[in-house]
């Protein structure tokens, strides 16, 4: 599926590196304050105020175009998809649960017939009656308005890239039944995270008639815990509780705490932080990073109210296979061998966990062995020259791609060192940030090996295999860089692609043979994972807030303080 231009928190991974670097975050699997579910025992006050700082603007807050961090933290407690996410923290909350459908899915037809029926009695936030073919309303706007995952949807759904393409006049693969509430959708084949995918806030019901246009500053009406409001492009926005959408009673969705949320959009993070540990401002958004230079101080003076949350991002270098000299296997383990991981970690500033599976810690499939190049703060350069002499491959030259953003820069020159420490002659080439991704997916520009990272877009193992399946090898906007085309990884995932989201758990087991199968190839050098801050004020109950792994802060949990 086609990875979007925009920039987004499927991207953040790459194009907001150089936040890594001064970040204060440490290693995954840091302890959470926030535990408990959504359902956890309210300790705090109903009602009241509270205050967000954010560097970067949401890039629209219409769920049918928003795909940005920002954009996410705001619709997902906005507008209630069909299916949506536990509001807990960890890996409970990356289980899938009925949204505005009263249950989940019921799969039929060899996996590629999902019907489902929406909750009775529902209104948006201006009181219209929702109606089972406002999904289909909402699904053909976000078409319209090519929102940046819409791949997802027109290279599953039957009629969609028709529809896209202007060639039909409806999605064919989705009907709809306004009296019962009954929607069946069809897809072109056996889609296992199909769940996921209906989960996304784009796909959330909208009012028939919304405009086909983006709407930024007045964003349609929805079903959810808060109604978005008083948008200022780049400079602020609000949301205040919906009043309505607590008579729905919906199962493990929050119908909100606080009256009003208020974001303020501003770009100096260190005015950010030092707000938020002054009291002044009530969240320093998950997106953002604390700066450096205030890490010892936010240590000492707000340990009480700042946590450290895995966020299922992995980092790697590519190896080409397609070409020398990384064709060659042994040249693949050589540089597996060599590198310390936990070097990585260390340039840049503690903000990653060292690892070397492609499944980010949190994800369902990843191996509990260990690594199998060694242990992750070693390198063994004896034998990773060995195997370079061993292959003939002594002085081949290799071109490092890396992306001109810290600490990206630092990785990249370390993983050139090492290459040269091991035999081969060393070429690093930086690429702005703006157009590294373009250029290092692109195959006339066919890198050999340089920098690249996957934040998933949800939390299924078959969105990381995109990484290593040979269906995502693409002229333009590749993903499978490393051009790897193994009989053996697409055997296996023609078997786990299929498997619904829902039985993720029956199949862990082979996930986690797979991975460990394609650590072992060396089809990658992962070195690392991701995390991301959760900073309060004393004035939220920080025992009760949720951050959900999948959209990051979730602010219908939150309390203020007694």
């Amino acid at each position: 599926m086609t990875r979007p231009a925009r920039t987004s928190r499927r991207l953040a991974a790459g194009a907001a590196l150089s936040a890594l670097f001064v970040a204060f975050l440490a290693a995954c699997g840091g302890s959470s304050n926030s535990s408990n579910p959504a359902a956890s025992t309210s300790t705090g006050v109903n009602g009241g105020t509270a205050t967000i700082d954010m560097a970067s603007a949401p890039d629209s807050l219409d769920p049918q175009y928003g795909y940005t961090v920002e954009a996410g933290e705001a619709d997902w407690i906005t507008y209630t998809p069909l299916l949506t996410y536990a509001h807990a923290s960890g890996v409970a909350g990356t289980q899938v649960i009925p949204g505005l459908a009263t249950a989940l899915p019921v799969v039929s037809n060899g996996g590629k017939t999902y019907t489902l029926t929406l909750r009775s009695g529902l209104k948006f936030s201006d009181g219209t009656p929702v109606t089972a073919s406002d999904f289909t309303y909402a699904v053909e706007r976000m078409l319209k308005l090519n929102w940046g995952g819409d791949s997802f949807f027109t290279q599953t759904i039957v009629g969609a890239s028709a529809y896209l393409a202007g060639t039909a006049t409806s999605i064919s693969g989705i009907t709809t039944n306004d009296s019962t509430g009954k929607i069946t959708i069809r897809l072109t084949a056996p889609y296992g995270a199909f769940d996921n995918l209906l989960a996304f806030p784009s796909v959330a019901p909208v009012p028939a008639g919304t405009p086909f246009t983006n709407e930024p500053t007045n964003p349609p009406s929805g079903v959810g815990a808060y109604i978005i409001k008083d948008v200022i492009p780049n400079q602020s926005f609000e949301l205040v509780r919906n009043p309505l959408f607590a008579s729905f009673h919906i199962p493990g969705i929050p119908t909100g705490h606080l009256s009003t949320i208020k974001v303020n959009i501003i770009t100096n993070t260190t005015t950010e932080a030092e707000q938020v540990l002054d009291n002044q401002v009530d969240n320093f958004d998950a997106g953002d990073t604390v700066p450096a230079a205030l890490l010892s101080q936010i240590k000492s003076q707000a340990a009480d109210r700042f946590s450290l949350q895995p966020v299922e991002t992995t980092y790697y270098f590519f190896l080409n296979q397609s070409k020398a000299p990384f064709n060659n296997k042994l040249a693949r383990e050589a540089v597996n061998i060599a590198v310390n991981r936990e070097a990585f970690q260390r340039l840049a500033g503690g903000t990653i966990n060292p690892g070397c599976y492609l499944l980010a810690a949190g994800l369902v499939g990843h191996p509990t062995k260990p690594c199998p190049w060694g242990t992750l703060d070693s390198a063994d350069l004896s034998k990773a020259k060995s195997l370079i002499q061993q292959a003939h491959l002594v002085g081949a030259p290799v071109t490092v791609y890396g992306e001109q953003v810290s600490p990206v820069e630092q990785w990249v020159e370390y993983y050139a060192g090492v290459l040269k420490d091991i035999g081969f002659d060393v070429t690093i080439k930086f690429v702005d940030g703006s157009t590294y991704f373009p250029t290092v997916g692109s195959q006339t520009a066919d890198p050999q090996t340089g920098y690249s990272a996957w934040a998933e877009d949800f939390p299924n193992p078959v969105d990381f295999y995109l990484l290593v399946n040979a269906n995502s090898i693409q002229p333009v906007g590749n993903r499978n860089r490393s051009y790897v085309n193994d009989p053996h990884i697409q055997s296996e995932l023609s078997k786990l692609d299929v498997v619904p989201t829902s039985q993720l758990q029956s199949v862990a087991s082979q996930w986690s043979a797979l991975d460990y199968y394609v650590a072992s190839q060396a089809d990658e050098l992962v070195f690392g994972y991701g995390t991301a801050p959760e900073f309060f004020s004393d004035r939220i109950d920080y025992s009760t807030a949720v951050f959900s792994p999948i959209w990051f802060n979730d602010w219908s949990t939150w309390e203020l303080s007694k």
